[in-house]
């Protein structure tokens, strides 16, 4: 089992991160946490795998609070302070085809990133152009983000009466998901095409994100990595400095802090916390 290293800073250090579909002016988007994690955690390469502001939502309805500008900030910061910020681009953030291939702040934007370790070339991309809706048929995947955002909405209200009940959080969404013939094939479909990619061009494996699906698996003799997002499954993909890769969830990374300081993570002072104190944060609808 990997575990992270500890900073003089009391920060968890990985030498590579990889976060997706964090749809950062979303509703749904839990940026507090994604503040957490971020503001807890050092490393020498940080990837954003696409979808990490989600323009689509925030072209309908808006949603940019002063807790996705932290966030921004903090990206900014980390990169002028020698971290080696990459922003692949996704779906939601395609308004970025403006900048692709420019250094923007000491972050660069590109399409995809080739990823050296030691045992050998991972591809990382979004993944979105092996989604044939997404890649042809733009306005029908918009439709089914507002529909997704809808399951959302109904799987706030079924936490909402579950927790005055006593009972444990459950992903509604992700139930439905499952329990979709078509929705469990279009992901097995989409692993395969990146399997086929992979060997195409003789990568030791593929990151990416855009299924909302966190995976470390092997696919024949390619390594499958999907770091999922920060709307349900709150995970991060990370690379240990002994070269091992880990998908984390956010609960994970708080036992990490915990077993690391000795101390509750609830009871440290944290980004989270200090934003969800912030006046500026009433208008946000977390």
């Amino acid at each position: 089992m990997h575990h992270p290293h500890e900073s003089s800073s009391r920060k968890l250090r990985f030498k590579t991160i990889f976060i997706s579909d964090v749809h950062l002016g979303s509703p749904h988007c839990h940026v507090e946490k994604v503040l957490d994690f971020l503001s807890h955690t050092e490393c020498q390469q940080l990837i954003l795998n696409g979808d990490f502001i989600d323009g689509w939502s925030l072209k309908r309805k808006g949603g940019w609070t002063h807790r996705c500008t932290r966030c921004i900030r903090l990206l900014l910061s980390k990169a002028s302070n020698g971290t080696d910020v990459i922003y692949v681009r996704g779906n939601h953030d395609d308004f970025l085809d403006f900048f692709l291939e420019l250094n923007l702040s000491s972050v660069r934007v590109c399409n995809s990133f080739e990823h050296n370790t030691r045992e050998g070339r991972y591809l990382v991309v979004h993944g979105d152009g092996f989604d044939s809706v997404t890649s042809q048929h733009k306005w029908l995947a918009v439709l089914g983000d507002i529909a997704y955002q809808a399951t959302m909405n109904l799987n706030l209200l079924y936490n909402r009466i579950r927790e005055k009940r006593g009972l444990p959080y459950r992903s509604f969404s992700r139930w439905v998901k499952s329990k979709v013939k078509s929705a469990v094939a279009f992901v097995d479909k989409y692993e395969e095409q990146l399997q086929h990619l992979a060997r195409q061009h003789n990568y030791r494996g593929i990151i990416c994100g855009h299924i909302h699906t966190p995976a470390d698996k092997q696919l024949g003799d390619m390594h499958y990595l999907n770091s999922g997002d920060w709307v349900e499954s709150l995970t991060a993909l990370v690379e240990h400095y002994d070269g091992g890769f880990e998908v984390i969830t956010y609960d994970q990374f708080l036992e990490y802090r915990k077993d690391a300081m000795g101390t509750d993570p609830a009871m440290l002072p944290s980004a989270a916390g200090r934003e969800l104190r912030d006046p500026d944060c009433a208008a946000s609808s977390f």
